[in-house]
């Protein structure tokens, strides 16, 4: 039977084949088969086409690709300009101006597109001309982009969420509830923020954009119509219990092709382009997971979740200490692993942990989401920091980006220690709509 020093001796003989260059999955793969190899014997690696069918096989997964083809449709749809230039209309006169508008207008996508990635890349493509032309801090709009872009792994219908839901047999639609409030909390923080640097410092809201006719800015609002149509039907559809997670991004589909076909974006060559974007990520991401499932059996045929869990058991630590630990573990882990891959490796062994200390597992997925949003802009690889980047139309230094987001890692560092001071913030909804 292996030991707990062995164990981690495996873990990080897979972070470092991650930090040499080798794909996350390939990774995975390799210490579940060694770790199998050598504890374990040949029968239990004949039993691994079986595991490998039954985790491909959950209906819950069916959801990712899904998803990811609603996002990929709504881009190529054309409402996110429009969308940007009705936000700007209703809250350039706010202190800050057009940031709060970038804050708002990844609020807003992050609610049909469930991706940060696609959100930074989307919203900082429109954004940033606009930015510079206004004479906004250039640090400040890189940072309000790459920070507002990170609402797209927390805002339901989260990619993350599905993953957590199916590693940790936790209820997808309490978890999409659950991170409602956070989201909208952080956005609020976001934008009191960006205010208040505004008002000490003026000169970093750019400039003073005109007031719009009340009579425009009503007309404007069709606009914003679209994504919370299809958030709202998404969302009804899950939480009225006519449709599971699946079917629900199979409606939010239905409807983006309706909307693209609305405005004659709908061609065989935009079908194709989403299909084959769909097809790369999904292949990627399920790749991973089956891979982080098939470890997760190997590590509980040895039951190092349970020794683990012991060891920490043994600490005598509460559960506050717990949770901190638990932060500074992710704080690390986020500077030098991929979001996704750190959510997806950790999950196996931080799971028994949090239900021995009696946490619950709908809280911790959204704790979990914002420990994830912190990484995307945490350097030396936050991925929302070079997607930022590459979008900026007269390049620069990335540093530039870095610097923008800090402040924004420290709110939502805030929002973690708000969720974890007042639990509710996240369960009250899910308890209301489903019941305790």
């Amino acid at each position: 039977m292996i030991t707990v020093t062995e164990a981690f001796v495996g873990f990080f003989i897979m972070l470092g084949l991650m930090l040499i260059g080798l794909p996350v999955a390939g990774a995975l793969f390799a210490v579940a088969i060694l770790g199998a190899f050598l504890y374990l014997g040949t029968p239990t690696l004949m039993m691994f086409g079986n595991q490998m069918w039954s985790i491909l096989h959950d209906f819950v997964l069916t959801a990712i690709p899904m998803f990811i083809l609603l996002g990929e449709i709504l881009v190529r749809s054309g409402i996110t300009d429009r969308m940007y230039n009705a936000l700007s209309d209703w809250m350039r006169r706010w202190p800050g101006g057009l940031l709060h508008t970038n804050i708002g207008a990844c609020g807003l996508f992050s609610a049909v597109s469930g991706s940060s990635v696609a959100t930074a890349a989307t919203i900082g493509t429109v954004a940033l001309p606009s930015m510079k032309q206004h004479g906004y801090s250039e640090r400040l709009a890189l940072g309000t982009i790459a920070a507002g872009a990170t609402l797209g792994i927390l805002i339901p219908p989260s990619i993350n969420m599905i993953i957590y839901g199916s590693m940790s047999n936790t209820s997808i639609g309490r978890l999409f509830l659950a991170a409602i409030v956070p989201g909208v909390l952080l956005i609020v923080l976001f934008m009191i923020f960006i205010a208040v640097v505004c008002v000490l410092r003026p000169r970093m809201g750019g400039d003073e954009l005109p007031p719009v006719p009340l009579a425009e800015k009503l007309a404007r609002l069709k606009d914003l119509l679209p994504p919370l149509l299809i958030f709202a039907l998404v969302m009804g559809t899950i939480y009225t219990g006519w449709a599971t997670p699946t079917e629900s991004a199979a409606v939010g589909v239905i409807a983006a092709l309706i909307l693209a076909a609305a405005r004659r974006r709908l061609t065989i060559a935009m079908l194709n382009e989403s299909v084959l974007a769909v097809v790369r990520i999904t292949a990627m991401i399920m790749l991973i997971v089956l891979a982080a499932q098939l470890l997760s059996f190997v590590m509980g045929v040895l039951r190092i979740p349970q020794a683990i869990t012991g060891l920490v058991a043994d600490t005598g630590a509460t559960q506050l200490q717990i949770l901190l630990m638990l932060i500074v573990f992710y704080l690390i882990l986020g500077c030098f692993l991929e979001t996704l891959s750190m959510m997806i490796t950790t999950i196996p062994i931080v799971m028994p942990i949090v239900l021995f200390f009696g946490i619950d597992p709908v809280w911790f997925g959204v704790f979990l989401v914002l420990m994830m949003e912190i990484a995307l802009i945490t350097p030396p690889l936050g991925m929302n920091l070079f997607i930022v980047q590459g979008v900026r139309p007269d390049g620069g230094s990335v540093m530039d980006v870095v610097w923008g987001a800090m402040p924004f890692t420290l709110i939502m560092l805030l929002m973690v220690a708000i969720l974890i001071a007042f639990p509710q913030v996240a369960l009250f909804v899910p308890d209301v709509m489903y019941g305790k």
